[in-house]
């Protein structure tokens, strides 16, 4: 027996399914406007829509455990609830069994002209849809072509009596079968390959049904560990993603062992007469698919129980608008009384975002920086919808002429915070370039870049309470934090040229400064054009 040749093409063969599975993901990600992220984000309000999308997006990118970091992602950066997630979780683990069904249909000996076919799509035309449409086709037939080959070099261990042997225990011993899916899932970090290799074994007659329900379970739980090793170091709501993701296939592994003859019976019976890839394809929709019908409704208790095995305090950011009701646009001036406390919660953000990168600057606290991000992404979505919001407002007609101008007020201070959000974004940026190039600043250097954050931050925090509470006072204040920010702006610039005719810093540092510098003296400006807009409404209504 040839070894070499045997392991060559088994891990040839593995590398060649992989890569027809990226590949074609990637194809199908393009043509399909690479929106999944915000199709998570958008439409996931109940746990059933999310289940829907979960299972839309995860056929889409032909990868759960992809679909299951980004929902942890979504809902470390605090765009999706943990009960969200878990509906997107659920429609993950039901949307990837589509590549178990495609590896059930036979067609290896097709897999060559496929790819001819993906070729010249990819080779002869310019067009990106029919390039994407090529990278799918190639995808699809690289990935018969892998199976071919894994299932040519595992041939000749049907001859041997270790392996026969082995193949019996596993089906004598279903949790050591169980056992054997989870380790080999964790080694290759891919549920869709070692389905893939599970089929291609049994269709070589290496194994029956029975023996290879329990492996297959076991693939369901080792495409956990992807999962798991996404939320390390996230937030306290993406570990309880995780874990939900590890209950739900765990208590379901669970079930199905204890039904396993059940299971491999009504699987016969479905399975009448198609082979036995597709009876296993088959087997892996049926597991998700009941999963999700016994989870579904325990949602809540599932969230409760992630919740006690991993406590801590979430990070509460409401990543959609509190205050717009599309109701209210039949009145216009309430629907405007709404906008300005959406727009006042905006400021707020606009803020705490300056706060966390200043935090950030000086203390290199990773997760800082994070907070600061996802608060700016809130204001860009804060600043969309307040915008659409206003515009209809307008396009309504029902306000007075005094009112109207108020609005278009109102709209241009909605541009101003969120450029404040940007610029603090911009001072997390210049942090991280400080940081990963090792970029040191002078004492002096760090006093002045405190002095002017702190009085940045003052007229922020004026110009919103201002604005809040139609406050002159607060008003004039900010006014006087903008001259000071002028002021400093001027003196700190002239102290850092001094500092660099003296050879006392470096041009890398003294780059972020000026740019830091830069930043936080627009802040000023902005906070200075919110300032007078609520001095002109003052005047306006005295």
């Amino acid at each position: 027996m040839d070894w070499q040749d045997i392991l060559f093409k088994f891990v040839g063969g593995l590398g060649i399914f992989l890569f027809g599975i990226k590949y074609m993901s990637d194809g199908l990600q393009k043509s399909a406007g690479d929106k999944m992220r915000g199709l998570l984000a958008k439409y996931t309000s109940n746990p059933v829509l999310g289940v829907l999308v979960g299972i839309c997006v995860t056929i889409l990118i032909q990868s759960s455990s992809g679909t299951t970091v980004m929902a942890i992602g979504l809902v470390n950066a605090g765009l999706m609830t943990l009960r969200q997630a878990i509906g997107v979780v659920m429609g993950a683990n039901i949307g990837t069994t589509m590549t178990a069904f495609i590896v059930g249909i036979k067609i290896e000996e097709y897999a060559l002209p496929i790819i001819a076919i993906g070729a010249i799509f990819l080779f002869f035309f310019n067009k990106k849809k029919f390039q994407y449409m090529g990278q799918i086709v190639f995808g699809f037939g690289a990935l018969f072509l892998g199976l071919s080959t894994m299932s040519g070099g595992l041939k000749p261990l049907r001859e041997l009596p270790v392996f026969i042997d082995f193949m019996v225990q596993m089906k004598d011993q279903p949790f050591l079968a169980l056992l054997v899916g989870v380790v080999f899932t964790v080694i290759v970090q891919s549920s869709s390959a070692t389905i893939g290799i599970l089929q291609t074994i049994a269709d070589e007659g290496m194994i029956g049904l029975q023996g290879a329900l329990p492996i297959l379970f076991g693939d369901n739980i080792g495409t956990t560990i992807t999962a798991v090793l996404a939320s390390i170091g996230a937030s306290v709501a993406a570990k309880r993603t995780a874990l939900v993701h590890v209950i739900f296939n765990v208590i379901g592994s669970i079930i199905f062992m204890i039904f396993l003859v059940p299971v491999r019976d009504l699987v016969l019976w479905l399975g009448e007469g198609v082979n036995i890839r597709m009876q296993i394809a088959y087997a892996h929709g049926i597991f998700n698919t009941t999963n999700t019908l016994i989870f579904l409704p325990l949602i809540p208790v599932l969230a409760w129980i992630v919740t006690r095995v991993v406590p801590g305090k979430m990070q509460e950011i409401e990543f959609r608008p509190m205050y717009l009701d599309e109701r209210l646009l039949a009145t216009p001036a309430v629907a405007l009384g709404q906008a300005q406390h959406e727009i006042v919660r905006m400021g707020r953000y606009a803020r705490e975002t300056l706060e966390d990168a200043a935090v950030f600057f000086f203390t290199k606290d990773s997760k800082s920086a994070s907070l600061a991000l996802q608060k700016e992404q809130l204001i860009n979505e804060l600043n969309r919808k307040i915008t659409d919001y206003m515009v209809r407002i307008h396009q309504s007609n029902g306000l007075p002429a005094q009112e109207s101008e108020k609005a278009s007020g109102w709209l241009q201070t909605v541009n101003d915070i969120e450029r404040i959000g940007d610029h603090a974004e911009n001072i997390v940026e210049l942090s991280e370039f400080s940081i990963n190039n090792k970029v040191e600043f002078s004492e002096l250097a760090g006093r002045e870049l405190k002095e002017m954050l702190a009085v940045a931050d003052k007229a922020v925090e004026r110009a919103i309470s201002a604005l809040e509470h139609n406050d002159a006072e607060a008003a004039q204040q900010v006014l006087d934090y903008e001259r000071d920010l002028d002021e400093m702006e001027a003196r700190f610039r002239k102290s850092h040229i001094q500092r660099l005719n003296q050879n006392l810093c470096t041009g890398s540092s003294g780059a972020v400064y000026l740019d830091i510098l830069s930043n936080l003296e627009r802040i000023g400006d902005h906070s200075k054009n919110i300032a007078q807009f609520v001095l002109h409404e003052e005047d306006y209504t005295d």
